[in-house]
């Protein structure tokens, strides 16, 4: 976050400065361990997942955590995004990727959804289709 000016790039009193690698090495490990101490405390593993919804305006980055939690690349249903329809819709679109891939999933069935950002910001909640 920086004031509304031209110069505020180079301003000494910028809020936050922005580093996209630097972000992608530290935020990422934040998110899994957030979420396996998520699932831990629900007495559950990533294996009883049905689907993840996440969402971060990086498909990578996406991709990356749900690799990362499952020890493996995810099908394509098991972390379903919309950035390719939608774009980045911000924290809300694992709320969308929810609402658009769960008609299939059967009574029983549990996933995460979950949205982090480049702030640091970690939302998750977990689901089981009644």
């Amino acid at each position: 976050m920086t004031r509304l000016d031209d110069d505020s790039l180079f301003r000494d009193d910028m809020f936050f400065v922005q580093e996209g690698r630097k972000v992608f090495k530290e935020l990422l490990p934040m998110v899994t361990n957030f979420i396996r101490g998520q699932l831990e405390g629900a007495n559950l593993t990533v294996e009883d997942l049905s689907r993840m919804w996440l969402h971060q305006a990086n498909i990578n980055m996406n991709m990356y955590a749900a690799k990362k939690l499952l020890g493996r690349e995810p099908k394509p249903m098991e972390a379903p995004t919309v950035l390719d329809e939608y774009g980045n819709t911000a924290g809300a679109g694992s709320i969308v990727a929810f609402h658009k891939h769960r008609n299939d999933l059967k009574a029983g069935e549990k996933g995460l959804i979950c949205s982090f950002g480049a702030g640091y910001s970690i939302g998750s909640l977990l689901v089981e289709k009644l």
